[in-house]
């Protein structure tokens, strides 16, 4: 059964409470899909994409989870994984070429990622008003952060001072993008350690969970197996409720949530929860 319901987006007190209304503002479909494999959800993209295209679908925002996967953006460098494959494969992390901007990145189990497929006009713009939104969204958690434009592109993302807290990689296809962000909320932070993340050697990245002082998950045991899947976390369930607002308002869009049916695609067959 297909279904779409409004968002409400407001504090969490209900004080002031705002509702964008659907005559003010086009809609943003909002479908949480759960825990995915990377090549299914680059697939599910795709499709997605070509619906939005031929204005089958209004803008949609994926949010997801992978279990573990380092991407590899067009700008990574063979150098950004210091270790053989056959490692990688033992830690049990895959590892996925892929069309974004961007160099590598990982993705796993308590990070939000969230896949925008929105018909746009101006790249940059596009990026910045992004990470506006997750800047927005992480003040909303009592976490200070901001962006880095000055310091150029291969800064792009959300900071936490001098610490990378979100990843940001687009790919533009007639005018619509697909690929997105990645908010470090409570996963497992040691793959960044393998790996020269973001193209930025010694750069430092954090967590939601960090900055709190909380590192029962994000930082243990070094010998502690790489936890494939995971039980949902409520902290992640959480800041994806303030960057659903966030984005829908920085974006002029009225968030409207969806399952998995409104997009009328082929639904992932690697989905491993919901």
């Amino acid at each position: 059964m297909v279904v779409k319901r409004p968002i409400v987006v407001g504090d969490d007190a209900g004080e002031d409470m705002t509702a964008i209304r659907l005559a003010e503002a086009p809609e943003l479909l909002v479908v949480r899909l759960g825990v995915v494999e990377y090549r299914a959800a680059l697939a599910l993209q795709e499709a997605v994409r070509e619906r939005r295209q031929a204005d089958e679908l209004p803008d949609v925002l994926l949010l997801v989870e992978h279990p573990p996967v380092y991407t590899r953006g067009r700008r990574s460098q063979d150098g950004d994984l210091p270790f053989a494959p056959e490692w990688y494969a033992e830690q049990g992390i895959d590892i996925v070429p892929v069309r974004r901007g961007g160099q590598l990145t990982y993705h796993g189990p308590g990070q939000l990622v969230g896949y925008p497929i929105m018909r746009i006009d101006d790249v940059i713009a596009y990026l910045r008003t992004m990470e506006q939104a997750l800047i927005a969204a992480l003040g909303d958690e009592g976490l200070a952060a901001r962006n880095r434009p000055e310091d150029g592109i291969e800064y792009t993302g959300v900071w936490v001072d001098e610490r990378k807290i979100a990843s940001i990689g687009v790919h533009v296809s007639r005018h619509v993008t697909a690929h997105g962000f990645a908010v470090n909320v409570d996963n497992d932070m040691r793959p960044f350690e393998w790996a020269i993340a973001c193209g930025l050697d010694g750069v430092q990245m954090t967590s939601l969970a960090d900055e709190r002082g909380e590192t029962a998950l994000t930082r243990p045991s070094p010998r502690a197996p790489l936890a494939p899947t995971r039980e949902p976390s409520p902290a992640l369930a959480h800041l994806a409720h303030h960057v659903v607002a966030r984005f829908a308002a920085a974006f002029h869009r009225t968030p409207v949530a969806g399952d998995a049916a409104t997009l009328g695609v082929p639904l992932p067959a690697t989905q491993i929860a919901s």
